[in-house]
C-alpha cells in the first residue's frame, strides 16, 4: 500500500510539475507528497524529479518510470470499473479538449451537461496537437487521422470548406470567375495558432493552372470572427460549411467559385485505447455521435477504429 501511495504521489507531481498542486489534488500537505516520493526515491535508488525553487521536472528515469506507473494506475482503474455496478449513472471529473469552434461545439456540450449533470467537465478548447496521454486527456475532438497506436478513434461526421461573401461585397468588387480572380479580392485568411501558416483554400485548378499566392486582407486564428467580418461585407472567406449554413440560408452569405473549390474533412473523437471504458467517457463518445453533426448519425453502431502509426 506504501507502494501504491507513493505511485499515485510520483504521478500527481509529475503531472502538475508541483507538490503543492499534488498534495491539493491528493488531500494531503505537499510535506507529505514530498515525504512519499523521496521514500520511493529511496527505495529505487533513483532520482525521478530534477527540483529548485521555480520546477520540478522529470529526470530520464522519472520519465521512464512515468510511463510504468500510469499503467499500473490505469489496470487498477480498469479492474475497480469491471467490478462496479455498470447500470450506476455516470459519473465524475472529464477532461477532453475541443477545436475552437464554439458555435458548433457548444450547443451538444450544454446538452451533455443537463442530460449527464454528474460528470464534471474540464474543458480545453484548442486547435493545437495535444498528446492525449501524456497531458491526461480522457478524450479530444479533431479533424484528420490519428496516427499514434495507443490512441482509438470515432468518426463523428464530414464538413467542406467554401469560400462565401456577402451579397454586399460581390455587388460592389465582382464575382470571381476562376481561382486568378481572387487576386483583386479581399481575402479573409486563418492562420493556425499552433503552427502560424493559413490554412489552404481548396482551390481546384485545371491542367497548367498556378494557385495564385492569395492577398490577406485580414489574418485571423480563429474562422469565428472571420464568418462576422465576411457578413459585414469586407471580402472573401474560407471556411467550414456548418458555421455559414445559416447565413447562406437566410442569404447573408452567398458561395463564391462553388465549382472551383473541392475539399472534405473529418470530425473524429479520439481517446486512450483501453479494455475498459469509464462510463462517462462511453456516454461522452455517444452523445457526440448522435448530436455533434447530422452525418455523425450514419455512423452510429460502427465501432471505434484503431489507428496504426502512418
Amino acid at each position: 500500500m506504501d507502494s501504491l501511495s507513493g505511485i499515485l504521489a510520483f504521478v500527481q507531481v509529475a503531472e502538475t510539475r508541483s507538490f503543492s498542486d499534488a498534495g491539493r489534488q491528493l488531500g494531503v500537505s505537499s510535506s507529505a507528497v514530498g515525504k512519499s516520493v523521496a521514500r520511493m526515491e529511496e527505495r529505487l535508488e533513483v532520482r525521478l524529479f530534477h527540483r529548485s525553487t521555480r520546477s520540478v521536472t522529470l529526470t530520464a528515469e522519472g520519465a521512464l518510470f512515468l510511463e510504468r506507473c500510469r499503467r499500473i494506475l490505469a489496470e487498477i482503474a480498469a479492474a475497480e470499473l469491471e467490478l462496479a455496478d455498470t447500470r450506476a449513472a455516470p459519473r465524475g471529473k472529464l477532461r477532453i479538449s475541443l477545436p475552437l469552434v464554439s458555435g458548433l461545439m457548444m450547443p451538444v456540450l450544454t446538452a451533455f451537461m443537463h442530460r449527464y449533470p454528474d460528470i464534471e467537465l474540464d474543458v480545453d478548447f484548442s486547435d493545437r496537437l495535444v498528446d492525449i496521454v501524456e497531458e491526461g486527456f480522457d478524450a479530444v475532438v479533431r479533424t484528420g487521422e490519428p496516427v499514434d497506436s495507443r490512441l482509438v478513434s470515432r468518426r463523428l461526421g464530414v464538413f467542406e470548406l467554401v469560400l462565401v461573401a456577402s451579397p454586399d461585397y460581390l455587388k460592389r468588387r465582382g464575382v470571381p470567375e476562376k481561382p486568378a480572380d481572387l487576386l483583386g479580392h479581399a481575402c479573409l485568411q486563418h492562420k493556425f495558432p499552433t503552427t502560424g501558416r493559413f490554412e489552404p483554400w481548396p482551390l481546384r485548378l485545371l491542367p497548367g493552372e498556378v494557385l495564385p499566392e492569395l492577398p490577406a486582407t485580414m489574418i485571423c486564428n480563429t474562422t469565428e470572427a472571420l464568418v462576422q467580418v465576411a457578413q459585414a461585407g469586407l471580402g472573401i472567406a474560407c471556411l467550414p460549411d456548418f458555421m455559414v449554413q445559416e447565413a447562406l440560408r437566410r442569404g447573408e452569405l452567398c458561395r463564391v467559385l462553388e465549382s472551383c473549390t473541392e475539399h472534405q474533412g473529418t470530425f473524429r473523437v479520439i481517446w486512450p485505447s483501453s479494455k475498459y471504458l469509464a462510463p462517462k467517457l462511453r456516454v461522452f463518445i455517444d452523445f457526440l455521435g448522435e448530436r455533434l453533426l447530422s452525418s455523425g448519425e450514419a455512423e452510429r453502431g460502427k465501432g471505434p477504429e484503431n489507428k496504426k502509426p502512418a
